[in-house]
């Protein structure tokens, strides 16, 4: 596949404090830089089980800048990426803003990225889980809709180097959201967003966790790797989330400036922009054989307290 002037050019344009974060967090310059791309693409057409890939910069970067530029690291996401795609596309794949249902759950403000970036200048994705019903959607159309938004950010540079900030409002949440998860799809889904999603976690809080979920979100929790669970921060109230996040970036609703529905709005029309691209993500394939596919089976719940056991429901 060639390459346009523009992806040659891609990451040229990044602000210097953005560029000096590249380089000290990441070890990016534009000579690893496109010697990395370079061998990534050489990497990617002689591997025997990946028939169709996107090759563009914007799209290896993400993986590459994941990875620190660890080329054998960001390869074996890449192909751990492709591989979820295949075996999940309930969760995955057919992701359209235009699908009836899943603008419904972005319209009612589920999940949104936040206008203003965060004081470390990441971009911030609010969910909300009082504004999913449990009882109209499934946990596939959710999981659609958290991949819809995620690949409508990871294209952008800013948001790959420097990362994005969580923060789950869990107020509303219920026993009915808690139920339309398997524990298998709990595991499974918490492995696919840590090994197989070239995204750079940087801090996640929760708030408001209602007493219903506090077991089975500390499972969830127990099941990410050391880095991931010391970036959580759980706050009692909204007022010690605000200590911890700038308010003014958040919703007017939440004692920002932005109402939600104008932030619903504009990332929406971004959606539709990208539209088209993301749809194309569908087009990639990957061969999926039993070196390339590791996620447990029904099996590995054996151990797992009773508690827990009462929400399998596969």
């Amino acid at each position: 596949m060639s390459k346009s002037r523009v992806e040659d050019d891609y990451g040229r344009t990044l602000s210097e404090d953005t560029r000096t974060i590249a380089r000290v967090e990441l070890r990016e310059d534009d000579t690893t830089k496109d010697q990395a791309l370079d061998q990534f693409r050489c990497w990617i057409q002689k591997h025997p089980a990946i028939k169709r890939c996107r090759t563009d910069a914007p799209f290896l970067l993400r993986f590459l800048r994941t990875k620190k530029f660890s080329l054998p690291m960001a390869e074996e996401m890449l192909e751990r990426y492709l591989t979820i795609r295949q075996l999940y596309p309930n969760w995955f794949q057919n992701l359209d803003i235009e699908d009836p249902d899943i603008e419904a759950i972005i319209d009612a403000g589920y999940l949104i990225p936040l206008v203003e970036r965060d004081r470390h200048g990441r971009r911030v994705i609010l969910s909300c889980a009082g504004r999913f019903d449990p009882y109209k959607y499934t946990s596939a159309q959710m999981a659609r809709a958290h991949s819809l938004v995620v690949e409508g950010l990871m294209d952008d540079e800013e948001n790959q180097v420097r990362g994005y900030t969580h923060i789950n409002d869990e107020s509303g949440l219920t026993m009915g959201h808690l139920s339309a998860w398997s524990l298998t799809d709990i595991r499974n889904m918490l492995r696919c967003i840590q090994n197989s999603t070239p995204i750079r976690h940087k801090e996640t809080h929760f708030v408001n966790i209602p007493s219903c979920a506090n077991k089975i979100i500390e499972f969830a929790v127990s099941l990410l790797n050391e880095k991931l669970r010391a970036r959580i921060s759980v706050h009692k109230n909204l007022q010690e989330l605000k200590d911890a996040i700038d308010p003014r970036i958040l919703p007017r609703e939440y004692g920002g400036v932005i109402p939600l529905s104008e932030m619903i709005a504009a990332f929406k029309n971004t959606l539709k922009e990208r539209r088209d691209r993301i749809k194309a993500l569908d087009d990639m394939y990957i061969e999926v054989s039993s070196t390339n596919c590791h996620f447990p089976s029904n099996d590995d719940l054996n151990g797992i307290p009773g508690s827990f056991r009462k929400l399998e429901v596969d």
